[in-house]
């Protein structure tokens, strides 16, 4: 075990910042899985056990990750100013965020689910203002920094509304306010910063060289931002009465589920041109491939139930068993990396 570091306490110094990315990718697999039991019973079993073993990863991860940053504070503060890995800290906060959804949805338990809520939202609320601040007073960024992994803290205030879209009916007073005013603020600054962000990828794809080979992993994370926002939207409109007329934001929700069927074309497609023509060789970035495509499943299923067509589930039902067969191969390659300690190298 960890048989090619020297020492172990290498584990710890070198921990990156993109470990909870399997915590996000895990906690999406359970809630799509308990979505699509109503067709397969034995999901329902399945979601169940990955719910539990979403909450021993989170809280495993958790322990390296404050050791850091009490033992080898320099080094995460490299990460945290670093134009690129500075984008996979909030995994951490998102982690959060989805782990809350995991204990309403699956756990059915709403207690630990607002108590992760709100430490994740304002943490992922802290990422989202630093991280881009340190970028705008910065001249370190170049423009083959840019990459899609830079949506990850917009897809992390995109999410905020997804569990605190049933938590809200759970308080009163100034709490209730204080999360409706949360979720909206979460998907209104998630969607733009979103929007921006894109055409700054979009650039970059098309007038610079292609990404590298470790960070390919990240073009599935476009899907991230539209399968979360399209799931964070339908929440929003079910849990307030400050609208009266919802259908015109719902089907928003369906144009902007649709782009997904396009960004998901474009990610195998190129993903079988790096295997192809290039390599794509195991990294943490592996995990881009769950959370991303599972927030895209539960889209369709929002979908699907909102337009009432069946084929639209069975497209989403498919999409799932991409999905799996992405989280075991990914969970596969991980656990072999870290327990040969290639991970913390």
């Amino acid at each position: 075990m960890f048989r090619e570091i020297e020492s172990k306490r290498l584990i710890i110094k070198n921990f990156a910042p993109s470990w909870f990315a399997a915590v996000m990718g895990t906690g999406i697999l359970s809630l799509t899985a308990y979505m699509y039991s109503s067709y397969i019973t034995f999901l329902l079993y399945v979601s169940k056990v990955l719910f539990y073993l979403n909450v021993i990863l989170f809280i495993v991860l958790l322990i390296p990750w404050i050791l850091r940053w009490i033992l080898y504070r320099k080094d995460a503060l490299g990460d945290l100013f670093h134009p690129v890995t500075s984008n996979f800290y909030p995994t951490f906060s998102v982690g959060m965020l989805v782990l809350a959804s995991d204990f309403i949805v699956v756990g059915k338990m709403i207690l630990p689910a607002l108590i992760l809520w709100f430490c994740g939202a304002i943490i992922t609320i802290f990422f989202a203002l630093f991280i881009l601040f340190h970028m705008f007073k910065g001249e370190h960024v170049e423009i083959h920094h840019i990459n899609p992994a830079w949506f990850i803290p917009p897809v992390g205030l995109i999410v905020i509304p997804i569990p605190g879209s049933i938590l809200v009916n759970n308080l009163s007073g100034i709490l209730h306010e204080l999360a409706v005013i949360l979720n909206i603020f979460g998907w209104g600054t998630g969607f733009f910063l979103y929007i921006v962000l894109l055409v700054i990828c979009f650039y970059r794809f098309i007038l610079h060289t292609p990404l590298q080979n470790i960070l390919a992993p990240t073009i599935w994370i476009n899907l991230g931002p539209i399968g979360a926002g399209t799931v964070s939207l339908f929440g929003l409109m079910g849990s307030t009465n400050m609208i009266s007329v919802k259908e015109p934001f719902l089907f928003f929700g369906v144009l902007f589920w649709s782009f997904g069927i396009w960004w998901l074309i474009m990610a195998i497609a190129m993903t079988i041109y790096y295997i192809r023509r290039l390599s794509l060789p195991y990294a943490m970035s592996w995990w881009a491939f769950t959370f991303p495509l599972g927030a895209y499943v539960a889209a369709t299923h929002k979908v699907s139930s909102f337009l009432g067509f069946k084929i639209i589930d069975y497209f989403g039902i498919l999409l799932f068993c991409l999905l799996f067969s992405l989280w075991l191969v990914t969970s596969f390659f991980t656990i072999k990396n870290a327990f040969s300690g290639r991970l913390f190298k």
